[in-house]
């Protein structure tokens, strides 16, 4: 079993939880995953070509994806995901 650890922003798509068991022997595979079991999810995480948004930041156990090999990137069991959406705004 994989963990992935949900944001606060987010887990309003996921009925308040901050940590859900995925499957999937690969990054992409748990994300699909995720997304089938909370479909709210997918407008958030993926564009209409169902590739990562390019806000969407996924580390596994502490390191970025994408110095990895992004959602190719293969999972162990006991792995931990963490999901952490970039935020834009502030002061010019």
């Amino acid at each position: 079993m994989v963990t992935l650890k949900v944001p606060t922003p987010l887990r309003t798509y996921t009925n308040g939880l901050t940590e859900i068991a995925v499957q999937g022997g690969t990054v992409g595979a748990a994300m699909h995953d995720l997304v089938i079991q909370h479909p709210a999810l997918r407008p958030h995480l993926f564009n209409g070509q169902a590739e990562l948004r390019p806000f969407v930041n996924l580390f596994l156990n502490n390191e970025n994806i994408k110095d990895l090999k992004g959602l190719e990137t293969p999972l162990n069991e006991g792995d931990r995901i963490l999901l952490i959406p970039s935020i834009a705004g502030g002061r010019e």
